[in-house]
């Protein structure tokens, strides 16, 4: 049936991704489950006096093998990494998209925006003045512009929306889309995430908050979530892209179906510009809405992958969020993964890219690891899987995503069979 309960069914049925793993699904993931790191020193820009010397950074992107020349001329590269991944998708999915597609839309999430144009930008006002700022200027730099560009590209021109939620962006997105196909409003939706933050302001910006990771003489152990020696996230770019679709119109095509989404949930803490609810209960909130929007009692879920920015006060917050949402009980029977070990922290994509790991861990009956897991916190008690991935198949699966501000969302998935 297409319709669960009176409810147009929304499955997964394209994936893509660039990321500090790899620059596809395929090469992300075997690098993620293979326990191995993204990070390395920052080539972006010379970060001899930031403090941080490295970072999670997307590796040997040719924006041109996506995007004409002229066109990747006018893009900030978060708009260009977008692109990459939005294509990636399509292909994968198999969905031809008509030249009159009113019914295929596109959400492109990012918590930023071009920042690198940003910067570019203002240093040409200070040394030359207003009179050559570039025409393209704005639209490098407006956070929308990945959508926009994305649904150009493409040619969708059903719904078009661009959330700019600090890091629950993208799940957001991905959120948003399933209730415009569960609305009617669209059949498909090309939906996610894209961040590009390793720039001048970026690291001074964060480093000045003490909220990234400084070690910088072994990188690729920075990022550790849930360790009891964690020390701030390290900074990630990526872009992870998804095509969902409403269930009857995939079957029509025979398209290959990943997962099914089955909830969403948002809530907000309301409480504090950055630090997250300390009593648990507003997350929670989002995951418990999220599992009943889903028809989905708590001790069903098998997997979680937790937001886990390996920063002191966020990993032992969301283990409460946990005990809080599922039960306690269930709560130390779920295996939970700390993927930000491996990407860093990619801001507005990071939703995509765990929702994307989430999928595959419920597709491949594999899950990813918590890399760089040595000493155990007291307040971090749940299993991580550390370290090693697992090989165990489970049914239902979350992904959360909180961002500054008090954003709080979390999607629900279940196995395809």
């Amino acid at each position: 049936m297409g319709a669960e309960n009176g409810r147009r069914r929304v499955v997964v049925t394209g994936l893509g991704m660039v990321t500090p793993l790899g620059n596809d699904v395929e090469s992300t993931w075997a690098s993620l489950v293979a326990g191995e790191s993204g990070a390395a020193p920052i080539t972006q820009f010379d970060s001899t006096d930031y403090g941080v010397h490295f970072a999670c950074e997307v590796k040997d992107f040719d924006p041109l093998q996506w995007i004409e020349h002229k066109s990747a001329r006018r893009m900030d590269r978060y708009t260009q990494l977008a692109l990459a991944a939005a294509r990636q998708a399509e292909t994968d999915s198999g969905l031809q998209i008509a030249p009159e597609s009113e019914r295929v839309g596109a959400a492109v999430a990012t918590g930023i925006g071009g920042l690198k144009s940003f910067e570019s930008c203002m240093d040409n006002l200070y040394e030359r003045g207003p009179d050559r700022t570039s025409p393209f200027a704005i639209v490098q730099i407006i956070p929308n512009l990945a959508a926009g560009w994305v649904s150009m590209e493409l040619g969708t021109r059903g719904p078009l929306l661009a959330e700019c939620t600090a890091c629950a962006a993208s799940n957001m997105a991905i959120g948003d889309s399933a209730d415009a196909i569960r609305l009617g409003r669209a059949d498909v939706m090309i939906c996610g995430g894209t961040e590009s933050p390793v720039t001048r302001v970026g690291i001074a910006g964060f480093n000045a908050m003490r909220a990234i990771s400084r070690r910088n003489d072994d990188p690729a152990r920075a990022s550790r979530p849930f360790d009891l020696e964690r020390d701030g996230f390290v900074m990630g770019e990526a872009s992870a892209m998804l095509v969902l679709e409403e269930l009857e119109h995939a079957r029509a095509r025979g398209a290959r179906i990943y997962a099914e989404l089955l909830g969403y949930g948002v809530s907000s803490d309301a409480a504090h510009v950055s630090d997250p609810d300390p009593t648990g209960e507003n997350p929670a909130r989002a995951i418990r809405m999220a599992l009943a929007d889903g028809g989905v009692a708590p001790e069903e879920v098998g997997y979680v992958n937790a937001h886990a920015t390996s920063t002191p006060i966020g990993d032992s917050a969301e283990t409460r969020v946990l005990k809080v949402a599922l039960g306690e009980e269930h709560a130390y029977r779920t295996p939970v993964s700390g993927t930000k070990g491996a990407t860093g922290h990619c801001l507005g994509a990071a939703g995509a890219v765990e929702a994307i790991f989430t999928i595959l861990a419920l597709d491949r009956g594999v899950l990813p690891p918590t890399i760089n897991y040595e000493v155990p916190d007291p307040e971090c008690d749940l299993d991580y899987v550390p370290n090693t991935a697992r090989a165990q198949q489970v049914e239902i699966g979350l992904s959360n995503s909180f961002g500054f501000g008090g954003h709080n969302a979390c999607v629900v998935f279940r196995r395809w069979s």
